[in-house]
């Protein structure tokens, strides 16, 4: 199919070769599990068991909570333990909600929904239905609720369906080998999200420095009329949906637009293959690919590592860490994020672990701004980060919101280029934080002057009832007194 340019972008070392051969491998049962009640976009999920209920494989543990929330499942079959605040997986180290699981080594599944034996055949709106109970999320990063995009979707025009397997960082190998070992189910899943939503189509986008990935999808896909591949040029950040879109389609979509209004619903090939699993075997989303790797990583691998396992128990089973590891951190290198220990569970949208050394980390130390204008020369979005980080620095956030801040998507290609080695993107994460922070107050203060304008209307509009009263029984009044004298 035709392709077309993206603006921008950089042409990073990929460092995928580690463990892009490597077949998936089960992570073997651990003896605890910790689920946090907060692994996806939206509100937390509620807890639906007790302390001391003993719990099967696949049984629901937390339901959604809200419009935009996901469900969580229990990893494999045990005995709750406890429902705490715990350290979340995040650089913040703060704590956050989760439930422990104490693993009882069966391994006993619970009992499961009806399997379709031929999804294509079930109501789209069951199928929706089915995604939402299993607590399907997106799984390149994002870990938003796949239900709630497809019943988005679903109530607007779909032209196409594209799975994302570009998998643009670094490191990263799940998407690739979940390809390469998973064609059939994820081209089933993405014709199931078609079937979902209504939409003729399926493209699924792979950059090209994964031929072998290439080459098994477009042997599978040849059995579909309606299902194409398109290999991408390697060019980082081409996995953003938005970027995506625009490669394959050659529309170019503000941040401030649904990518649905455009008549296109992209989800990971990851997320598809559990989009059919739910529906084809009635199974939830309780593990999920993790490719485990880095200078400091003994032996890295790609796991399908139950989520709530410890970070330290991927690590272990990669052999541990060598003496060059510097900074563990889950996501790519370029948009994941430090951990605080490696105590912190596996969640849904952890799709790498990675030991960095100091050389992958790159900590040299900072220069003043030469102007050189190469980030604003791969910016996939067409910011100024350079006008935009020197208004940062002077607390100029309204000049800066007017330069499309909130439009950076944190792909980290500006701080990539930077000769000076500026933190550019965590000047822009700042800058969107107090943004965010601003406009939330302003919300909040709007809220509270319509309260008491409301207020004020309602004491007004009692006076002016109290005053009509008053005024129709003095008139009442006198008009008695009226015929009083008459008579």
């Amino acid at each position: 199919m035709k392709l077309f340019s993206v603006r921008g972008g950089i042409h990073p070392s990929y460092r995928k070769q580690a463990t892009t051969a490597k077949k998936i491998e089960p992570l073997p049962i651990v003896p605890f599990y910790f689920l946090p009640l907060r692994q996806h976009s939206g509100a937390p999920a509620e807890a639906v068991v007790n302390i001391g209920d003993h719990v099967g494989k696949g049984q629901l543990l937390a339901a959604p909570a809200g419009r935009i929330s996901a469900p969580i499942h229990a990893p494999t079959s045990g005995i709750i333990r406890a429902i705490q605040n715990m350290t979340a997986p995040h650089p913040s180290g703060l704590p956050g909600m989760t439930m422990v699981l104490e693993a009882d080594g069966k391994d006993s599944w619970a009992e499961l929904p009806e399997a379709y034996s031929d999804p294509f055949a079930v109501d789209p709106q069951l199928i929706r239905e089915r995604v939402a109970w299993a607590g399907v999320v997106g799984l390149g990063g994002a870990a938003f609720p796949a239900a709630v995009k497809l019943e988005q979707s679903s109530q607007k025009p779909i032209k196409m369906v594209v799975l994302n397997g570009a998998e643009c960082e670094p490191y990263l190998t799940g998407d690739d080998r979940v390809m390469q070992e998973y064609a059939d189910e994820v081209i089933s899943g993405g014709r199931l999200i078609a079937h979902a939503v209504g939409a003729p189509k399926v493209v699924i986008g792979i950059e090209r420095n994964k031929p072998e990935a290439i080459a098994i999808m477009k042997k599978t896909a040849e059995a579909y009329d309606n299902v194409e591949i398109a290999d991408l040029p390697a060019q980082y950040p081409v996995g953003s949906a938005r970027h995506l879109v625009q490669a394959l389609t050659g529309l170019e979509i503000s941040a401030r637009t649904r990518i649905a209004d455009v008549g296109v619903l992209v989800q990971n090939v990851g997320t598809a293959r559990a989009v059919w699993r739910s529906a084809r075997y009635g199974e939830p989303l309780i593990s999920r690919i993790v490719t485990v790797s880095g200078g400091g990583m003994n032996d890295p691998k790609t796991l399908d590592a139950p989520i709530g396992s410890p970070v330290k128990a991927l690590i272990d089973f990669c052999g541990g860490m060598n003496e060059k590891a510097e900074q563990i951190v889950t996501g790519g290198p370029l948009m994941g994020v430090g951990l605080p220990n490696i105590d912190v569970p596996v969640i849904k949208g952890t799709a790498g672990i990675l030991a960095l050394t100091s050389e992958e980390m790159d900590h040299r130390p900072t220069e003043a701004c030469l102007r050189c204008g190469r980030c604003v020369d791969v910016c996939p979005c067409g910011l100024s980060p350079v006008e935009m980080a020197s208004l940062i620095r002077r607390d100029k956030l309204e000049e800066v919101e007017k330069l499309q801040v909130m439009d950076c998507f944190s792909c980290g290609s500006c701080s990539y280029v930077c000769p000076s080695h500026l933190p550019l993107v965590q000047y822009f994460n700042y800058a969107k934080g107090e943004i965010w922070n601003r406009r939330d107050e302003e919300r909040k203060q709007n809220k509270i002057k319509a309260l008491a304008a409301a207020k004020e209307a309602r004491l007004a509009e009692v006076l002016r009832q109290r005053q009509l009263a008053a005024e129709r029984a003095k008139a009442a009044k006198a008009a008695a007194n009226k015929e009083e004298k008459a008579v």
